[in-house]
């Protein structure tokens, strides 16, 4: 054998084995499966209101999914007022590929800022799994056919569906904390069997998604619930451990750095000084149980505190509380915590985590948190932006970015910059640092809810019309290398 035929063959030999297992540790792809970072040695857009920064937008059915990216494709969920769908659109130009509509036959209920198209795309780098909460799971290869499906559901919920699926170590895992019958449950992404399926007694209605965590090498599932924050074994899904200390109802998803795990938890009435309290259920049976039947409906009760959350709070739909729900639901609200916690894993199983230190100012109630550059961002409505140090858990800067209202996405940051993005469309651009700066701004003028993805060299921003792609002109990317 010739020496260039044998070497091109030891060449190809290597390629077979090392090929695939590169390819396996970068195909999983869900939301904030990055932590919101991008390692990428790439040029990104800074001054995105320049027309030459934008590579092409798409128009979409509304919708609150994050783009889950998969090599060449991105993956969107949409809603169009009738039907829920999934989407995927080509990276280079915009153009949608294809289209599958979700066999739903009806429509949950969801909040009215939010979407029954709110969950994200997941997947293992051949399937594409999505989920909805009118419907369940579905699982489509790259080209939209369909592989599987799996019907979960109702929720009791009136505020809808919203933690998102995840892939990892062979298992697809979803998540479901409602006002009952909550679980978390590992699927296999071939053929949608149920592999494990754990109750999550005691768990009321959240809406964060799962995050793996490895400490000491062991990978696990962790959920950020009501109250609580728990860690579950991948093989068995067995509980591992809990930690009290979270707010009663939780939106953002924790991030993970190495052995220590950062979660932001915060919702209405869980601060001191504004604390949400029932009354004692004997004073108030004395005060309204008008009828004298041991229950009070909602004529009866004069708390608005529990007239606004009625609805979760009557367990059994009987339209009338009674002493154990009353009761179950002043715990929650006395064991609320508002905060920004470091955790550390705990010492053996069955064990506690510890914290290592407690945040309780700044805090969002929608938007994960960002790890970067050895800076912890949070970003809350108002465009109130915080830095931390992730070792001390002390404020470096308070300030705003230029878009005010709500925040519901998510920050994201990659080659030195952090990007925001306000409900109104406003992005802000930072420069990453202790002291962050704004750098640029730029208005869309259309509703964002959805987190932007880092693709590369491309920052996708999905608002509820379009999706856009910025990214730097050929000329200014060859100037930055």
């Amino acid at each position: 054998m010739k020496p260039t035929v044998l070497l091109a063959s030891l060449l190809a030999l290597v390629a077979f084995f090392v090929a695939p297992a590169v390819a396996a540790a970068q195909s999983a792809s869900y939301f904030r499966s990055d932590g919101g970072v991008s390692e990428a040695r790439t040029a990104l857009p800074e001054q995105l209101d320049q027309p030459s920064c934008l590579a092409w937008r798409q128009p979409l059915d509304s919708g609150h999914s994050t783009p889950c990216v998969v090599g060449d494709r991105a993956f969107v969920t949409t809603f169009d007022g009738k039907q829920l769908a999934t989407a995927a659109l080509n990276l280079a130009d915009g153009n949608v590929l294809w289209k599958q509509v979700a066999p739903a036959t009806r429509i949950e209920v969801y909040h009215p800022t939010g979407s029954p198209a709110v969950a994200t795309p997941a997947s293992d780098g051949r399937h594409v799994f999505v989920f909805f909460g009118s419907y369940g799971l579905l699982c489509y290869d790259l080209e939209g056919k369909l592989v599987w499906s799996r019907p979960l559901g109702p929720f009791q919920d009136e505020f809808g569906s919203g933690s998102s699926p995840i892939v990892a170590h062979g298992k697809l895992l979803i998540n479901e904390d409602h006002d009952i019958d909550s679980y978390l449950m590992a699927l296999d992404p071939d053929s949608g069997r149920t592999l494990w399926k754990t109750a999550r007694d005691g768990f009321t209605r959240s809406y964060s998604t799962p995050v793996i965590w490895s400490p000491g090498g062991r990978p696990q599932a962790v959920v950020a619930g009501a109250l609580e924050l728990a860690g579950y074994d991948l093989a068995s899904g067995r509980q591992l451990w809990r930690m009290e200390g979270l707010a009663r109802i939780v939106n953002p998803t924790p991030i993970v750095d190495g052995d220590r795990m950062y979660v932001a938890t915060w919702s209405p009435g869980g601060d001191t000084g504004a604390r949400i309290a029932m009354e004692p259920w004997t004073y108030a049976l004395e005060q309204w149980d008008r009828d004298h039947n041991g229950k009070l409906t909602h004529a009866e009760v004069d708390n608005k505190d529990v007239l606004d959350r009625f609805y979760r709070i009557d367990l059994n739909q009987d339209k009338a509380l009674d002493q154990a729900e009353w009761t179950k639901y002043a715990a929650i609200f006395e064991r609320a915590q508002n905060s920004l916690v470091a955790v550390e894993p705990p010492a053996e199983e069955g064990k506690t985590p510890r914290a290592l230190w407690r945040y309780s100012k700044g805090l969002p109630y929608v938007s994960s948190p960002l790890e970067y550059q050895g800076v912890l961002y949070l970003v809350k409505d108002g465009g109130i932006v915080s830095s931390l140090d992730p070792l001390s858990g002390k404020l470096i800067k308070q300030g705003r970015a230029r878009g005010a209202g709500g925040y519901y996405a998510s920050p994201i940051a990659g080659d030195g910059k952090v990007y925001l993005v306000s409900e109104a469309g406003v992005i802000s651009v930072l420069k990453a640092a202790g002291h962050w700066q704004v750098l640029a701004s730029h208005d869309l003028g259309e509703r964002t809810m959805a987190t932007p993805v880092i693709a590369g060299p491309r920052v996708l921003v999905r608002t509820e019309k379009a999706l856009y792609c910025f990214r730097l002109p050929a000329d200014a990317t060859a100037a930055a290398r």
